[in-house]
């Protein structure tokens, strides 16, 4: 039974078996709004052109652990030796000198917040959005496996929310449990009952 269970999720998250090493680009910048794997590290190779989350203000934020994961999802192996927290991409035309460090261990600025916000999620209690990358997290009979997705809309705590998995393209039905965290499978209704109760 864990051996099915293990299976279907490798079947859901699955992604590529061999990494090869990149290096992060001193001063990430993209000029048309998606941000690809290229636009971050130097050395992607064929993965250059892989999509791993939209820019919507003059930069985003991506956490380096979830960075990590898409890579390793696209083949990519970055070791981040400077143990950096967050990696900041910015729109070409407003980037910092070449010299700046545009990856640092301090806490940059949040992107610029959306125009409107949506009807069904107030924005006090949003904890993911629209094209955030969130890490979600499969757990069944004792097994744990995590991808990074795209969000397709927006949730607060124990909202369902669909994530597109950036590697294979399918749409997981997740609940959200954290800002840029989420859940899916038997683990999922368990939340979202335990929220329920707790209301």
């Amino acid at each position: 039974m864990r051996a099915l269970i293990l299976a279907s999720a490798l079947l859901l998250l699955a992604g590529p078996a061999l990494a090869g090493p990149v290096t992060l680009k001193a001063n990430p910048v993209d000029a048309d709004g998606q941000i690809t794997l290229g636009d971050v590290f130097d050395g992607a190779g064929s993965a250059s052109g892989v999509v791993i989350g939209a820019r919507s203000g003059p930069s985003v934020v991506f956490e380096a652990g979830q960075l990590q994961s898409i890579a390793r999802q696209s083949g990519l192996e970055w070791a981040n030796p400077t143990g950096l927290r967050r990696v900041v991409v910015r729109h070409a035309a407003v980037a910092p000198a070449p010299t700046a460090i545009a990856a640092t261990n301090e806490t940059p600025a949040a992107p610029a917040p959306a125009r409107t916000a949506p009807a069904r999620t107030a924005l006090a209690d949003r904890i993911i959005s629209r094209n955030d990358i969130v890490e979600v997290a499969w757990e069944a009979g004792g097994v744990r496996l995590t991808i990074s997705g795209r969000a397709e809309g927006n949730a607060a705590e124990g909202q369902r929310i669909a994530v597109r998995n950036l590697q294979s393209g399918r749409t997981i039905d997740a609940v959200a449990t954290a800002p840029g965290q989420a859940i899916a499978g038997p683990a999922a209704q368990a939340f979202r009952t335990q929220q329920f109760a707790a209301r």
